[in-house]
């Protein structure tokens, strides 16, 4: 084992990045990095096993109330998976699939090529990423030692002894606390042929992808993942079928904006085949994918194909550690923990995709934060609820609290205001029009395709009860106004507020049309 120790080097950004890229294309798995104040005498108060989003987040807080931590991680980077191979590609994905729906919508007009028949690559825009993904790690290393003042030890698999007690770089290190944060990995089908050539998940997708796929994609699954990447995939230019085993975005809960955001995809030309359970994939002599078969509520169907994506979620990675220490697991294989994200053993913390849902982001680095207070002695619960939600098509799609529907059911008197308004004209209109939209809106027969938007209220306590938008940019208003919804936002506050007009949302002034009626009615 080589082992570097980075203590007292102070590499750029840059030269971060290129140590990186260095150890990851290294043949024996190059060194590991050793990031170790041997000069502090203190226990540590926690080790962090896994330096992702929850890890670095935690192991951030938990230095900046004046405690040691240690970060073991296998990869020789900072950050996780996510900027690796998770929700940072998936971004890019998604940036393409929306400039490329607008490409083919007003293909030949104006100053966009002729896009007829034209399919694009792929791998060109999976190597893309590939080339510049160790930026953002270098960034995550060289922030981490010289402004956060982090200890880390990375490219090195921990091997967990007990409750207090962690083996790493031929050493063993001692701690008060243990907070697990190994995270979670890809979903998988259990049928004949998942392991075939030209299967592949969000993380394969990235890592293993050497061949632009052929005319068919088959994506299985319906919710996030399936469907960002589905749209992705669609937007190349290739037949896309959706196999979905219930039914695709139950996650959105207003039956209005989800069926405008399935609409707009079935328009695009995807097809989604609902109540479809993959049975076997098939191989050729060579063991690559050559087609996939499904029972459907029709019978059985199949489709020849070279590439086959899984998008089923996410499974937390609890297995090889609830074995050592006996921890208690869920039906998912998530960890249970308390509502100080404490596990069955003592001293022991589990956090972030390890237990289990919701697997996004902010909860990552939420629960990171909380269980370093925790250790620090700081008594505070948490548990995610309530929280904003969005995902992507081929547009943004936002949401927050309640769907109309939900609201009704739980017995609210409900009054939406909406855009484009109930009119004989139907989606039509040239509204919503903003950011990115603009061009759908003014065009020829286009205009349906410029979004949708809808807020839900109490009619008697004038609150709002959930906001729901497909379009672009609002994403990050509603991180801001799930906290004043949360606090007890009414229609007459949010029409109070100043607009940036043409604003993504047009929430604020649609709310102010109907602010002064003492009766709310619907808009």
């Amino acid at each position: 084992m080589k082992v570097w120790n980075a203590r007292n080097d102070h590499l750029t950004i840059n030269q971060w990045a290129t140590r990186i890229d260095e150890i990851l294309e290294a043949p024996d798995g190059g060194e590991v990095i050793y990031n170790v104040d041997e000069n502090d005498p203190r226990e540590y108060d926690a080790i962090f096993i896994g330096g992702g989003a929850a890890g670095r987040f935690g192991s951030a807080y938990l230095r900046a109330m004046g405690g040691r931590q240690l970060i073991v991680d296998r990869w020789p980077f900072l950050g996780g998976s996510c900027p690796h191979n998770a929700c940072v590609p998936h971004h890019l994905f998604s940036d393409c699939a929306a400039e490329l729906m607008l490409a083919r919508t007003f293909s030949g007009q104006y100053w966009f090529p002729d896009m007829t028949e034209k399919v694009v690559g792929i791998k060109e825009v999976v190597d893309l990423f590939r080339a510049g993904r160790n930026g953002p790690h270098g960034i995550m290393n060289f922030q981490s030692k010289e402004q956060l003042n982090l200890e880390y030890i990375l490219n090195c698999p921990a091997k967990v002894i007990d409750n207090h007690t962690v083996e790493a770089a031929g050493k063993v290190f001692k701690a008060k606390n243990l907070i697990l944060a190994v995270g979670a990995g890809p979903g998988t089908l259990d049928v004949p042929g998942v392991n075939a050539k030209g299967v592949f998940d969000h993380a394969t997708l990235v890592e293993e992808l050497d061949y632009e796929p052929g005319s068919t994609v088959v994506v299985v699954g319906g919710s996030k993942t399936a469907v960002e990447y589905g749209c992705f995939f669609n937007a190349t230019g290739r037949r896309t079928v959706m196999l979905v085993r219930t039914e695709p975005l139950k996650l959105i809960k207003d039956n209005e904006t989800r069926a405008y955001v399935l609409d707009r995809m079935k328009e695009q030309g995807m097809e989604i085949v609902s109540g479809a359970n993959v049975t076997r994939i098939e191989e050729d002599a060579n063991g690559r994918v050559q087609a996939v078969m499904a029972m459907t509520p029709d019978g059985e169907i199949r489709i020849e194909t070279d590439f086959v994506f899984l998008g089923l979620g996410e499974q937390p990675r609890s297995a090889e550690l609830a074995k050592i220490l006996g921890l208690d697991l869920g039906p998912k294989g998530e960890v249970l923990v308390n509502e100080y994200l404490q596990t069955s053993v003592p001293n022991v913390y589990a956090v972030g995709d390890l237990i289990g849902g919701p697997m996004e982001m902010f909860k990552a680095r939420k629960s990171g934060c909380y269980a370093a207070r925790n250790v620090m002695g700081e008594k505070i619960s948490y548990t995610p609820k309530n929280y904003p939600d969005f995902l992507h098509t081929h547009y943004e799609v936002s949401f927050l609290g309640m769907g109309e529907e939900e609201a009704r059911a739980a017995g609210h008197e409900i009054v939406t205001i909406k855009m484009p308004p109930d009119t004989e004209n139907g989606l039509n209109v040239a509204l919503p029009a903003s950011d990115r939209t603009m061009l759908y809106a003014f065009g020829k027969g286009t205009a349906h395709m410029s979004g949708f938007q809808k807020i839900v209220i109490d009619a008697k306590t004038r609150k709002v009860l959930g906001a729901h938008h497909v379009g672009y940019g609002a994403k990050d208003a509603f991180q801001y106004l799930n906290v004043l919804i949360k606090q007890g936002l009414t229609v007459d506050e949010l029409g109070d507020m100043d607009e940036l007009f043409l604003n993504p949302t047009h929430f604020i002034q649609l709310s102010r049309l109907r602010a002064g009626s003492k009766n709310l009615v619907s808009l």
